[in-house]
């Protein structure tokens, strides 16, 4: 007998309760759902299920065997799932949240390219800074930047580091002068980035070593990355940011970088779904075009 349609005989044989439901759903004989499991127990030489005329129960073995009979059928059944994706279109509704600022100007323009290329797909995309609970929230897909505290139940993937770096304008260094080591930064005004009540340190990274951490004095305290770069466009001080996002600032001159001599700090940037044993395909090919386009734009 085969022992992968044998272990599959014996996972419904339990689910449904007695070996007459397992035979009326897998249109089989009970006497055949019988033969099945007793396969498997002469194959493994110890029983599986105590059976009487009334009932029937699982052993202690058989109840650990029945754990790993189903994710070795899921498995098998996610290996064919793949194969079929090969010959398949990506369609449906892609749920996505996504940063504001990363979402709006890194991650939708990947997303748009892809919806071209798959006219099937469709997306619903949900711009906000709120960690959202995929399970609940009912979403596919999750981009979010940083440290992750929580990745219960949820697979992560890498798909991009941000460079983090200091800049000013013009007008605020011409008044205030430039600092040259990252002490100096204590010294002058700074425009920090606070959401949910915290403020974190800005961080230089060390090889070898813990990052170096600096708190600078700040008059202004906004939770809006883009809101920050135009205060700092404005002269209000140093700012902090991605380079994605003044890139174009420092191309027209508005800002300048600072202490470009020091390593950029790299805060990571992740797709997250919730753990299953297949992974759908607009979801994968999602993540796939994210962990292509991403790293370019950030370089």
């Amino acid at each position: 007998m085969d022992r992968l349609e044998s272990m599959a005989v014996f996972v419904k044989a339990v689910d449904l309760g007695s070996f007459a439901a397992a035979a009326s759903a897998l249109a089989l004989s009970a006497p055949m759902v019988g033969k099945h499991v007793r396969f498997l127990e002469e194959r493994l030489g110890v029983r599986l299920l105590n059976r009487t005329t009334r009932r029937q129960s699982l052993t202690e073995f058989g109840r650990a065997y029945y754990e790993r009979c189903r994710l070795v059928l899921a498995e098998m059944e996610a290996a064919d799932a793949l194969a079929a994706d090969q010959l398949a279109e990506p369609c449906g509704r892609l749920r996505v949240t996504l940063p504001v600022h990363f979402g709006r100007l890194c991650v939708m323009p990947a997303l748009l390219d892809l919806a071209r290329r798959y006219p099937k797909l469709e997306l619903d995309l949900s711009f906000t800074d709120r960690l959202a609970d995929l399970a609940e929230d009912d979403v596919d897909l999750a981009i979010r930047t940083g440290d992750l505290d929580d990745k219960a139940g949820l697979i992560a993937r890498r798909v991009a580091r941000q460079r983090m770096i200091v800049c000013a304008a013009p007008s605020f260094l011409a008044q205030h002068g430039w600092p040259q080591r990252i002490e100096d930064l204590a010294g002058y005004e700074a425009i920090i980035y606070r959401r949910s009540g915290r403020i974190r340190p800005w961080l230089f990274p060390r090889q070898d070593q813990p990052p170096v951490e600096v708190m600078p004095a700040s008059r202004l305290r906004l939770d809006d990355l883009d809101a920050i770069a135009e205060a700092a466009v404005a002269g209000m001080g140093l700012a902090w940011l991605p380079s994605w996002l003044v890139r174009h600032r420092l191309q027209a001159g508005t800002l300048v970088q600072l202490l470009p001599q020091e390593p950029p700090f790299l805060y990571d940037a992740y797709a997250l779904w919730l753990q299953t044993p297949h992974l759908p395909l607009k979801v994968r090919l999602a993540v796939d075009a994210l962990a292509d386009v991403l790293p370019k734009l950030m370089a």
